[in-house]
Parts: structure tokens; sequence; C-alpha cells
């Protein structure tokens, strides 16, 4: 059977649907994919990519169709807008470059929603089903990284964002709250809107010893970020919990950033300020398979998100690979991802921006004997084997999005 698979952000941008194509491909399925120009989360276009191109290329057996995006080179307000309106137009535009025959359409939806209008638009010429896995729900996740106070822009932003939802023919939920809001917001059956988890790859399950690593980072206890710098993660309020837990007790507590994104100059800013240069170390970007190694250091694994109520909706993907890992999760955030953390007895939680509950679950954690954090280890690890195994979440996505099952 022949997929077409539609997401702004592919190769070699670090996202799972690289994964997905790539397990689509392993279980026999012929996969086009249609993207965009690598460039997140920087803006800056990848080696060996330009404007220019180039437009088609392969990937573990898919075959790669770009299309033209603005980068969002700053990520300003208005480069980060402009990326967001641009792809979907010059996509649109590309759907002629497409070989066709597909049986069905899967759009992999980060933000910004308004990708999976190509999606939607090939979809129904053809008319094949069009199943849109919705990671980042909109316009709320919109609204936690740009502060749009304007309420007819709002307005537009709910109407495109309903409408979009709505024209598809199922969607996929990360969990039953958001699965509610989006029948809620479309009207769809419950049929029609899946509640499939976002599972992580195999290797985040297998530790990485990287000595020269753990030299550079031993003698402290190391509280490790993977992933993206947005105000959607309330970094600075993690920042302050940090010092906090240091000035209580947890001398050695070290906040190791490992990522990049929005947020990153406005955060070594506030390091500066704050004079804590000794508590935490910005990394940069690593490829997924060196994650494992920041995750083998770690005394614990950190997770966060602001407080924006709709956030609660979302589990981020990241917290499987936590729990893949076998380490102690410090969750500061509400709703879905709170609850599975606090369901896998594998952590300590506390109420998204609450900074003082955060830094007295970072000075227990510390304090806590080794044996202790192992244990809180394991049951994360078990959490994972039980929920977010790649295998069964995959064949999941696959029969749902060909069959409606």
């Amino acid at each position: 059977m022949r997929i077409l698979v539609v997401t702004q952000h592919f190769w070699p941008e670090n996202f799972r649907i690289n994964d997905i194509v790539e397990g689509f491909v392993q279980d026999g399925l012929d996969v086009d994919v249609l993207c965009g120009l690598p460039n997140y989360p920087k803006g800056e276009w990848f080696p060996g990519y330009s404007a220019d191109g180039p437009f088609e290329e392969t990937y573990k057996g898919a075959h790669i169709f770009r299309a033209r995006e603005i980068p969002r080179k700053g990520n300003t307000g208005k480069t980060i807008f402009l990326n967001y309106v641009s792809w979907p137009l010059y996509a649109a535009g590309a759907l002629n470059r497409l070989p066709g025959g597909y049986d069905a359409v899967f759009c992999f939806n980060t933000s910004p929603v308004l990708m999976c209008w190509p999606a939607i638009k090939y979809a129904k010429k053809y008319k094949i089903p069009f199943t849109n896995y919705v990671l980042d729900l909109w316009p709320e996740n919109l609204y936690s990284v740009l502060p749009v106070k304007n309420s007819f822009m709002r307005w537009v932003a709910q109407t495109v964002s309903d409408s979009l939802y709505k024209r598809a023919d199922r969607l996929i939920a990360m969990s039953v709250p958001l699965q509610k809001r989006l029948i809620a917001r479309t009207g769809k059956p419950e049929k029609d809107v899946a509640v499939i988890s976002q599972y992580c790859e195999d290797f985040y399950a297998v530790p990485c010893h990287d000595p020269e690593l753990e030299a550079r980072f031993s003698g402290r206890f190391n509280l490790v970020f993977t992933g993206t710098f947005t105000p959607a993660q309330s970094l600075d309020m993690v920042l302050r919990a940090v010092l906090d837990a240091r000035a209580a007790g947890a001398e050695n507590l070290h906040l190791l950033l490992v990522g990049d994104g929005m947020s990153r100059e406005s955060l070594q800013a506030l390091t500066e300020e704050l004079h804590a240069g000794d508590a935490v170390t910005f990394y940069g970007s690593v490829p997924a398979e060196k994650v494992p190694s920041f995750t083998t250091l770690a005394d614990a694994l950190l997770i966060s998100l602001s407080d924006s109520p709709d956030l609660g909706l979302t589990v981020p993907g990241k917290l499987a690979s936590y729990m893949a890992a076998g380490k102690p999760v410090v969750a500061s955030m509400n709703g879905a991802g709170y609850e599975a953390v606090k369901e896998s007895g594998g952590g300590l939680v506390s109420p998204a921006c609450d900074q003082a509950a955060l830094a007295a679950n970072l000075l227990a954690l510390y304090r806590m004997a080794p044996e202790g954090r192992a244990a809180l280890g394991a049951k994360a690890k078990a959490y994972y084997e039980a929920h977010y195994r790649r295998t069964e979440l995959l064949r999941r996505l696959e029969s749902f999005t060909l069959r409606g099952e």
C-alpha cells in the first residue's frame, strides 16, 4: 500500500516522524514524504540545503519531496509567522510534483496547524482518507509561544484551526483529554478520533556511556533537559527553582540543557543576570541518537511546561524517551503529562510554574539515597515498557491511518 506523509519538519531535523516513516517502510508500505527545507530550530539552513533545494531526496527507503519555506531566522514573532504561513502555500503548489496512487494521507501535525492544509487539499481532490496526528493543539499552542492579544487575530486563529481539524477524516490524539477536546470542537464520533500515545525509538532504552562526557560532568548531580527551548517549557522558572534548591542545600545540583530554540538567548541572559553560570550548562543540539549519552549520565531527567491550561491536554513525546532511560523523572506540568508521571511512580511531580514545589522536589531527590532514585527509575522504565513501546504504537498508527481501525 502507498501512503503520503505530509509534515513541514522532517529529516535531518530531529522529529519523531523520521522514525515513523522508517517504520512504515520497514512494514512494507510505499512512502512518499512532502516536507520543508530543514532550518528548525535556529532558522538557519542545514548544511547542504538552501532556498534552492535540493527538492527531491530519499530517506530510509522513502521518497522525499521538499517545498520551499521562509526560514524562521532569529525566531522573532515576524519570522515565525512567515515560516508558519509560507510552507503550506509552497507545499500546496508542490502537490502536482507528487506521483500519486496513494491509499491514504497522513499528517504529523506539530506547529503550525496550517501544515495539514496541503494534506487536506490533496486528499479531497483524490478522494482518499486523510488522518491528522495532532501533536500541538491550535490555536492554544500558538499562544504559548507567541503572545497574540488581538481579539480579531485570536478569532481568526480559532476559526481556521477548527476548520482544518473538522476537514480531516480521522484525528489522532495523544491523550484522552485531548481526544475529548477534539471531539467537542469537531463534532466527530469517537471512532474517528483515536488515542495513540507518542512512542519513542528503541535506542532510547539502551544505556550509552560516553567516558569523555561523563568525566566532564562528574562530581555533580546532573538534572538533564533535552529538547526545544520555547516559552512553553518555562525554563526560566526551572532555572530559578534550581538556584532555590542549591541555596537550600543541593549545592552540587546542575542543570544540563541539551537542545536549542527561540528562548536560548533570553535564558543565557537570565543565567548571567543571576550569576548562575556554575548551575547550568547550555550544551546545544545533538542528534537524537546522541541523547542516550546524556540520559545515561543523568541523575534525573526534567520535563516542564507552562501553566497554560491547554498544554495539559498533551503529553510531550520526550516523556517516553525519559522513561525508557530508566531514570527518575522530575515533572513540572499539569494535566495528562502530570498524571502519567504520577501513575508511573517513576518520579516526582509538581504543578506547572510552581517554582517552590519544583525546588522542593529537586531538593528531595538530591537528598534521596541512590537506591531510592534507582527504584524510581525502574518504575519509569516499567511504565515505558507497558505504554510507550514502538512496535505496538506504530502498528496502531498504520492500522488507523490505512483502515480506520
